[in-house]
């Protein structure tokens, strides 16, 4: 199993409209191949601030699985324009 962990800085005043967005995301995330499970968690010394974890059954499940498919660019229409600055994205195994 691989734990995807990212950190998403959110632009100010814009939680609740990225928390809406995410709502409508993660069904997206949830039907690929590979998906285990995710946890959205929001900072607390950091209000505009989340953890992203995901769960998948291998690093390929989400490099090529995901981030190469028609689905990613629907994900990336929704949240994409909320970081600043875009997350670094790591795995953990």
């Amino acid at each position: 199993m691989i734990l995807e962990v990212a950190i998403l800085n959110i632009r100010p005043n814009q939680n609740k409209a990225f928390e809406a967005a995410f709502q409508k995301a993660a069904p997206i995330i949830a039907s690929m191949k590979g998906y285990i499970n995710h946890h959205l968690k929001k900072c607390l010394e950091h209000p505009n601030q989340y953890i992203l974890l995901v769960n998948w059954e291998t690093l390929a499940d989400h490099e090529i699985g995901f981030r190469q498919s028609a689905e990613y660019q629907d994900w990336k229409a929704l949240l994409h324009h909320y970081y600043d600055p875009f997350p670094t994205v790591l795995h953990y195994q």
